[in-house]
């Protein structure tokens, strides 16, 4: 599967884990110059807490636009460190 955004490929990999519709990347999948880490939070009640990146692409930013569970709780151990997207975000089969 491919995200995109802004006419570009930020993230690409065959090992996806989809939770409540989203796709799950694995952090190698993402392309690193296209990411930078965000301050924000939200918390999620069965997953945890969620930390999230901005999106640059050719100096555009889409603030907040990808996250992540860094530790999430036992029943979302699966996404571990895995990044999903939306905002504006196309994630499709390639």
């Amino acid at each position: 599967m491919q995200a995109s955004w802004n006419g570009q490929v930020i993230a690409e990999s065959g090992d996806i884990v989809k939770v409540e519709g989203n796709a799950y990347f694995p952090p190698e999948a993402l392309s690193s110059d296209c990411f930078r880490p965000s301050s924000h939070r939200t918390v999620c009640g069965w997953k945890g807490e969620a930390h999230y990146y901005d999106v640059v692409v050719d100096g555009q930013v889409n603030a907040n636009a990808a996250w992540f569970y860094p530790d999430p709780k036992a029943a979302a151990e699966e996404i571990r460190g895995r990044v999903a997207f939306w905002k504006g975000v196309t994630v499709s089969n390639g």
